[in-house]
């Protein structure tokens, strides 16, 4: 026998399942059980993909047994079983980058969300939520020795040579004392019921019934049972006037790892020169790992229902990855590889029509329950901005998908919302972009808008800075950032050039003050309050995106200076220009920057200094 110790995160991942999830201790059997249908998948696909693995019988089924007297349940299945190092490896160790982030996130989240287990594919340390210790004993396809892995979950486990009958692994469980509610054939038929019944291999439960005589007297023997309690059907490829929304919603629950009803699907049949079915499910709560690169995809390749991959990207684009379901297709081969799946032809049109469909739900959804949408809205617009950045293909169907904040609207509101109210004589669709909905909302950038009587687009999404230029226009008309030189143009008072004759001398004092802090200093046709405001010119990047690629590691690719307005109205500027004197219009012109640094969420390069003017300004 050799001990090993658990590596350092499945010790943290043990104490986080068994000490934080109390209330959800039934899931660690939907969990086993999905282990065990995972087994079995990639015995399947080994059968008809791999000559060494051909001559082995492949007749699968999960058993589970339970011994109410002994304390002890089992859960056995004839998949692909595990040798002494997949043991170590699947057991004692966990590889996935994620992890840390589980573990991060099973101590953030306060309703200790089951789910994340799932997600993040460490279900069978579920295990210790309702037992005191748990032995697995396996034998890998192919190979005639068998191995024992047995731990109690508290820092070490032991593997040493066993035997098993056959391919595959058997689980058993010694129950802890809220773990024997479960060594019941009522409780473990429900939970299979409710969580697994669409596993598309049988699960079978082994029971022993007293036996009655003809009067309904107990006789004190026992009749042994062994009953299959799923349906063990692939529900995608039963036909859609079979199946009720119960059935949707059960199998998302099982593939999905969720206990939460998906906001909508779309089950499709396509017959003709391409043969498949895809059934796609949209979550109604974004995914944990959405914007992690390492993120888990959510679809299920499946080849004349034979399992090939759940853990390929490019089945859908990566802006979709909040996606969840299968696709089956008839005409891929069986050895497809990730290489063979990026290029196939099959699997591009299959992927085509995919993205068309599930964008056409999006968009019948958008016009047909605008309450269920906006609660789509409110998880995946960024992704959706995503798709209007990477996939030109789409980008005209996104424009109609994609809803921003407004200056004017409550709630959300599209491209075609704000077109249809826009004044009779407005030439563009304007926009504000920044990292915070409620700063954008004040930026003194609006404030000739709001006079004006101007819708503007609140854009406060990082990726905002990047798709909004890069998109250009929505039909006929224009986006234009009210952030940049000259998108004022069109909606200005007459300039009064007397005012701008009086006022140039103090112009020129604050570009003198501030040298080469800033491209320039202008007069803004743009303020009605505030004392000053930044933009930019037309071809440069703005504060936002510099700040992004800064971030990035490419600071010196977009080290652009900005241009300084300054409101000619504002009691700051008119006492810089009746005022002789130099020291006082330095700490002006330091302060009107600094405060339009500060507005648009810039950080100051010296605080103390702008207090200090500020300080001697009020003094």
């Amino acid at each position: 026998m050799a001990m090993h110790q658990f590596q350092a995160e499945v010790n943290q991942l043990l104490q986080l399942i068994i000490h934080s999830m109390y209330s959800h201790r039934e899931i660690f059997l939907r969990e086993l059980v999905s282990n065990a249908s995972d087994a079995i998948d990639k015995l399947k696909y080994l059968s008809v993909s791999d000559d060494a693995y051909k001559t082995i019988s492949f007749d699968p089924v999960i058993a589970i047994g339970f011994d109410a007297e002994a304390g002890t349940l089992t859960i056995a299945d004839n998949g692909v079983g595990m040798d002494e190092t997949d043991l170590v490896e699947n057991l004692g160790t966990i590889a996935r980058s994620g992890t840390r982030r589980f573990i991060e996130a099973m101590a953030e989240d306060k309703r200790k969300d089951s789910n994340l287990i799932g997600r993040f594919g460490v279900g069978f340390y579920a295990s210790y939520m309702v037992s005191d210790d748990v032995t697995v004993t396996t034998r890998k396809a192919g190979q005639d020795s068998a191995w024992v892995w047995k731990s109690d979950g508290k820092g070490s486990y032991d593997i040493e040579p066993g035997t098993r009958d056959g391919h595959g692994t058997t689980l058993v469980l010694r129950m802890n004392d809220d773990g024997r509610e479960f060594l019941s054939r009522w409780r473990l038929e429900e939970l299979v019921k409710k969580y697994s019944n669409h596993v598309a291999y049988p699960i079978r439960l082994s029971y022993d019934e007293d036996e009655y005589d003809d009067k309904g007297k107990k006789k004190g023997s026992k009749i042994h049972k062994d009953e299959q309690i799923n349906s063990a059907q692939a529900l995608w490829r039963r036909p859609k006037s079979e199946l009720k929304d119960e059935d949707y919603v059960e199998f998302y629950k099982n593939i999905a790892d969720s206990d939460e009803e998906p906001l909508l699907w779309t089950h499709t049949k396509a017959e003709g020169t391409i043969e498949y079915t895809t059934l796609f499910y949209i979550p109604s709560k974004a995914p944990f790992d959405l914007y992690h690169a390492d993120y888990k995809p959510g679809v299920k390749l499946y080849v004349r229902r034979v399992f090939i991959t759940d853990d390929d990207k490019e089945l859908l684009p990566v802006y979709l990855r909040f996606v969840r379901g299968v696709v089956d297709s008839e005409d891929l081969p069986l050895n497809v590889s990730r290489e063979i799946l990026q290029q196939n032809r099959v699997m591009n049109s299959i992927r085509t029509a995919s993205v068309k469909k599930i964008l056409s739900e999006f968009k019948d959804l958008s016009t047909a329950n605008k309450d269920k949408y906006a609660s789509f809205i409110t998880e995946f617009n960024r992704p959706l901005k995503e798709g209007l950045y990477g996939d030109f293909a789409n980008r005209e169907a996104l424009m109609e998908l994609v809803r921003f904040k407004s200056s004017q609207a409550e709630g959300w509101t599209s491209f075609a919302d704000y077109k249809s109210r826009m004044k009779d004589d407005q030439k563009a669709i304007y926009f504000i972009a920044g990292d915070s909905e409620d700063r954008l909302r004040k930026s003194p950038l609006l404030e000739m808008y709001r006079k004006q009587g101007v819708e503007v687009l609140i854009c406060p999404d990082e990726i905002d800075e990047l798709v909004m230029p890069m998109v250009g226009k929505y039909g006929e008309l224009e986006l234009k950032a009210v952030n940049r030189a000259g998108a004022e143009k069109e909606f200005e008072d007459k300039p009064d050039e007397q005012k701008a004759k009086d006022l140039a001398p103090a112009i020129e004092r604050i570009k003198k003050a501030l040298g080469d802090e800033v491209k320039d200093v202008r007069l803004s046709a743009r303020l009605t309050e505030s004392p000053s405001c930044i933009v930019v010119d037309a071809d440069d990047p703005s504060l936002q995106l510099q700040q992004f690629m800064k971030s990035m590691g490419r600071a010196g690719d977009f080290d652009v200076k900005p241009i300084l307005e300054v409101n000619g109205d504002h009691a700051l500027v008119m006492r810089l220009a009746a005022s002789d004197d130099e020291a006082m219009a330095a700490d002006v012109a330091r302060v009107l920057l600094d405060q339009a640094l500060l507005v648009e969420g810039a950080p100051l390069k010296d605080p103390a200094d702008f207090v200090a003017r500020m300080n001697r300004l009020i003094g």
